[in-house]
């Protein structure tokens, strides 16, 4: 793990919410190991700092239970598989991290007591407070809800001060910019807007739920090295959304 920084993060606790599909990378299926360790690179990086770090990961490079739900499986079992990916993609985070010295901790929404913890909101933070970045699997351990749902509400939950999405893209536009190139990109949202304009930002049950709980939320590129951690620093990167 790398030494600590002489940066002085504006925020003590933050919340990544990553893609399923962020880790494939260069594979069609699957886990790329290069975007992986880079991944666990940044997120060491931003440690470093001081900042305590939770992850939300989805599952979509292994599993998307909606869309074989709209093919006609069961959609309570198509999400539970879906849960499980998560916790594949989980289990990856966390080997990587601790191959780079971190203490990492995967806590499950599901019991699977074999392979990680269960998410218990205490322990969650308690992990937090000792440096350990927790990362957080099958997303609320409910069928119908996505995982920036999950990332919504276990960000209020261990009483994040910022989450951070991490996309593709850098910030968020009035339309998807690789179809329109003359696509406007925002410096800063408010969620009430966002849903107005139905921005693609996050489903709409995570948006109102930051809204509510008046949770900060940067989208930035997760391409760009260095992003975290000036999201962390609240240097203006990305797009920043907030309850107004």
């Amino acid at each position: 793990m790398s030494g600590a920084t002489a940066l002085t993060p504006h925020y003590r606790r933050v919340l990544i919410k990553l893609s399923g599909e962020a880790l494939l990378g260069q594979e069609e299926y699957g886990v790329d190991p290069v975007v992986l360790d880079r991944i666990a690179a940044e997120i060491d990086e931003l440690a470093s700092t001081g900042v305590q770090v939770a992850i939300v990961v989805g599952g979509g490079n292994i599993f998307r239970g909606a869309g074989l739900a709209a093919k006609g499986m069961d959609r309570v079992s198509a999400d539970q598989m879906g849960m499980l990916a998560t916790v594949i993609n989980a289990l990856a985070i966390q080997d990587a991290l601790e191959r780079r010295g971190m203490y990492a901790r995967v806590m499950s929404a599901i019991k699977i007591n074999e392979v990680c913890e269960d998410y218990i909101r205490r322990r969650a933070i308690r992990h937090l407070e000792k440096n350990r970045v927790v990362i957080l699997a099958a997303g609320i351990g409910n069928p119908f809800f996505t995982t920036d749902s999950a990332a919504s509400l276990r960000a209020i939950e261990i009483n994040a001060d910022l989450m951070i999405k991490a996309t593709k893209v850098d910030g968020v536009y009035s339309a998807d910019p690789a179809k329109f190139p003359d696509a406007e990109r925002f410096d800063v949202l408010d969620y009430d807007e966002v849903l107005t304009r139905k921005l693609a930002v996050m489903d709409a049950t995570a948006v109102v739920l930051c809204r509510d709980n008046r949770m900060p939320l940067r989208v930035v590129n997760m391409n760009q090295p260095g992003a975290f951690v000036r999201a962390a620093l609240g240097e203006n990167v990305g797009t920043l959304v907030t309850a107004g």
